[in-house]
């Protein structure tokens, strides 16, 4: 999840005293910012949250037999506005970590504040669903070049049916958080930027795991 850095800051004064110095109280803990809480914990990518970065490797572990490559995941952190690049994509080798803008469903925002309230499988729903998806095969469809997703748990087993992919739309384009502040939403698809998405289908390549949550 994108995020903007956070300072802290914390001063310290001596205390000049003739007699032995007292010892020193143990410090008081500092609490960790959420933003920066991914990168300080170890084999968490920078800036995907430690929680939502264990699940996906739960799922990545969990459904291993289906999924051929293992080599990189993406993880759609939708607990994040769409004004953020909120689709990550991991080299599980290096740790480095490619972001990109992603919209979410109508039907998971329906007053379109840019924030995905709720996850759903339903046909006819237009609504994002949560879990882990095989990429497939690509195709060319309405959208264009598009690639086709296998819902791998039962809060995404109609993917193929609901024809929930991955396409490049206008609406995923930087531009529009310019001009609203937000994406656009597609109809539960991981719509990204037009000029993104030959970018992404490299990164991806069919065989490898896609999870989405809201964590």
């Amino acid at each position: 999840m994108a995020s903007g850095a956070v300072v802290s800051a914390c001063a310290s004064r001596t205390i000049e005293t003739a007699m032995a110095p007292a010892p020193l109280p143990a410090p008081l803990p500092i609490p960790k910012a959420p933003e920066l809480a991914a990168a300080r914990v170890p084999g968490v990518p920078e800036g995907i949250r430690p929680e939502l970065f264990k699940k996906a490797l739960a799922a990545l572990n969990r459904h291993s037999m289906q999924i051929q490559s293992h080599d990189r995941i993406a993880i759609a952190d939708f607990a994040t506005s769409s004004n953020n690049p909120r689709f990550h994509v991991v080299n599980l080798g290096t740790g480095q970590v490619e972001r990109f803008l992603v919209a979410h469903g109508v039907g998971s925002d329906p007053e379109h504040s840019g924030m995905l309230q709720r996850f759903s499988n339903e046909v006819n729903s237009e609504a994002t669903c949560e879990g882990a998806f095989l990429t497939a095969d690509y195709y060319v469809g309405k959208h264009g070049d598009s690639q086709r997703l296998l819902g791998l748990d039962p809060t995404n087993n109609n993917a193929l049916d609901r024809a929930i992919v991955v396409h490049s739309a206008w609406y995923a384009n930087p531009d529009m958080i310019a001009k609203h502040g937000k994406l656009g939403r597609s109809q539960g698809c991981f719509a990204v930027g037009e000029n993104e998405l030959a970018k992404l289908f490299e990164r991806l390549g069919p065989g490898r795991m896609i999870y989405s949550a809201k964590v």
